[in-house]
């Protein structure tokens, strides 16, 4: 977890927008009906906005918020949005006033005592916080899974920020401020042309990195090693990540 903020996805805002699989709508469903009210949430590290979208059809009102402007101004606009570039740590919302504070794959990127402080600060009691993450991506080819397996721990392994190893394991590793609660399993999928799997590596992190310390585009040289296996470009098949969720509750006050 990092204690300042450095701004890995500038460089693939627009990739990321456009490539990132989307949330299951069942996992919207499920947070919201885990939560009292369906009034406001905070989505903290909104990105291009990929879970606030989501969580926007069951909530009144969604503050999505981002320390990079660049992600930010990726995001679809929408009336029942409002997204805001502000730190984890200053949300700028009134105590007591949220119903269900979400991050979707960026809590390995906060600094977590002051993000969580500031989550505790603005649920109200009973409130619920949920983080969440997905992994690498599998496939059910063994020669595309055996290829992209080689680029993700060889080719671009090097280049992963070190806040990526919480991602590996599921964020297993990370503190929690409450109680986990227990939560089913979700999972993302996409059924992908070759170039929309391209266009997923190119959103990651260590790509941009490889790119910016290499000067070359490490996914030119997979696509070469893709294009033979995959036989038809525009052939669709099917990618799977399991998502790591972590849902907990602010505890309500004691009776007096």
């Amino acid at each position: 977890m990092s204690s300042g903020f450095t701004n890995h996805f500038a460089p693939v805002a627009a990739a990321y927008r456009d490539y990132r699989p989307h949330y299951p709508d069942a996992l919207f469903a499920w947070l919201a009906q885990q939560c009292e009210r369906q009034q406001l949430v905070w989505d903290c590290g909104a990105g291009s906005g990929q879970a606030s979208v989501g969580l926007a059809e069951y909530f009144d009102k969604v503050l999505a918020t981002d320390a990079s402007a660049e992600q930010l101004a990726q995001a679809p606009p929408h009336e029942r949005i409002n997204y805001r570039t502000a730190s984890p740590a200053a949300s700028g919302l009134a105590n007591a006033c949220v119903d269900l504070v979400t991050v979707a794959q960026a809590l390995h990127w906060f600094d977590l005592p002051s993000f969580y402080a500031e989550a505790h600060r603005v649920l109200h009691p009973g409130g619920v916080l949920a983080v969440w993450s997905y992994g690498n991506l599998r496939s059910g080819d063994t020669a595309v899974a055996g290829a992209l397996h080689h680029f993700h721990y060889q080719v671009v392994g090097p280049y992963w920020p070190p806040e990526r190893q919480h991602v590996e394991t599921g964020y297993r590793q990370l503190p929690f401020p409450y109680p986990a609660e227990l939560a089913p399993a979700f999972t993302l999928t996409a059924h992908w042309t070759l170039e929309q799997l391209l266009g997923y590596l190119r959103s990651w992190s260590a790509t941009a990195r490889y790119q910016a310390a290499q000067g070359e585009d490490p996914v030119e040289r997979l696509a070469r090693q893709l294009l033979p296996i995959w036989e038809d470009p525009w052939r669709r098949l099917e990618f799977r990540w399991p998502l790591a969720l972590l849902v907990g509750r602010k505890p309500l006050p004691p009776c007096d």
